[in-house]
């Protein structure tokens, strides 16, 4: 692994002010979601992608709106419906005649992709043909149509949100664009003072704009920064491990992983547990990952890479439950 990052007192104190300046600004329009906003900016730190789940009215898409504005970005906005095709999301040729010479050619008329922060709102209200329009900008950065590979705008991150499984009109998101995913979080409804203040706060007055606090260079800035924390050889073990255990055919797998899990967890979410857990620790102010910081993220990383079995469903055991269990039981020694 390389060795731990020196920043000067001095810009280390930038950025974290920075960050909690984009923290705070959030907090202004999403009130009591504290981990939600955490694990939201973890992932644009990360550099990938999220996956927001919630039943409607739980502020999801008030959650990415409020992102956007506090980030000086490019933001585009699509809401997926049954009908929803993948040239509304990637684009599509059109036909052009030159007025001067009737000379006729086609040119490609970029979709909405084609941005910063996407907010793909109710993602799992469409078909899994149209869903799936976004695997190659979500893997690559880049969309082919025709023949040619267009590169998208640095960053690029996409933010989904859906409903679950069990409300009416859903289609479940194949596994490989789950896969996409660095983050799956849950968004749960609030306490009871934070509800109260919820409907203090939106039933009075007109709510003010959130502040810009942040540009794109500075993400990609930050990403770079991210990427070059220290996570330590014993740490890197133990997240292998965890990963591996989660397969019911591997030696490490706990009694529970073997009944309730079909297919475990593939070698993009050791990459994506290694990335949030160092954009973890810079959020907190450190500058190397630690045994918390993978224990907070190995549920929101690993729960949408589980494909559970008809045991569990029949059970009604949730995948944060086998990933508890998979937390205690595979070794920990020397972090």
């Amino acid at each position: 692994m390389s060795a731990p990052v020196t920043l000067d007192e001095n810009r280390l104190d930038q950025t974290l002010q920075g960050l909690r300046a984009l923290r705070d600004a959030i907090g202004q329009t999403v009130l009591g979601q504290a981990t939600v906003i955490e694990e939201l900016l973890i992932t644009l730190l990360a550099g990938g992608h999220g996956l927001i789940e919630g039943v409607p009215g739980l502020g999801k898409t008030l959650l990415v709106r409020s992102l956007a504005q506090a980030l000086a970005l490019d933001f585009r906005r699509i809401q997926f419906t049954p009908d929803l095709m993948p040239s509304d999301i990637i684009g599509t040729e059109i036909l052009q005649e030159d007025h001067g010479t009737g000379h006729r050619h086609f040119r490609f008329q970029k979709g909405p992709v084609f941005t910063h922060l996407l907010l793909a709102d109710e993602l799992n209200r469409t078909p899994p043909k149209t869903q799936a329009a976004l695997l190659e900008a979500m893997a690559e950065r880049t969309v082919s149509y025709g023949g040619t590979t267009y590169a998208l705008p640095a960053p690029f991150m996409v933010l989904a949100t859906q409903n679950p499984l069990e409300q009416a009109g859903t289609y479940p998101l194949p596994e490989a664009q789950l896969d996409r995913f660095l983050l799956h979080v849950n968004v749960d409804y609030p306490s009871e003072t934070d509800e109260r203040a919820i409907l203090a706060h939106t039933t009075g007055a007109a709510q003010a704009e959130v502040p810009t606090v942040m540009t794109g260079a500075e993400i990609l800035e930050l990403q770079q920064l991210v990427r070059q924390l220290h996570l330590g050889p014993e740490l890197l073990a133990w997240i292998t491990r965890l990963v591996r255990a989660s397969r019911p055919g591997d030696a490490l797998a706990p009694a529970s992983i073997k009944k309730y899990v079909r297919w475990g967890a593939g070698p993009r979410a050791g990459q994506s547990l290694v990335l949030a857990a160092k954009a973890r620790a810079l959020l907190h102010g450190r500058l190397a990952a630690t045994r918390e910081d993978v224990m907070a993220l190995a549920a929101p990383v690993m729960r949408h890479r589980l494909l559970l079995s008809f045991a569990a469903e029949a059970e009604q055991v949730r995948a944060d439950a086998v990933i508890a269990d998979l937390l205690q039981s595979v070794p920990l020694t020397g972090v």
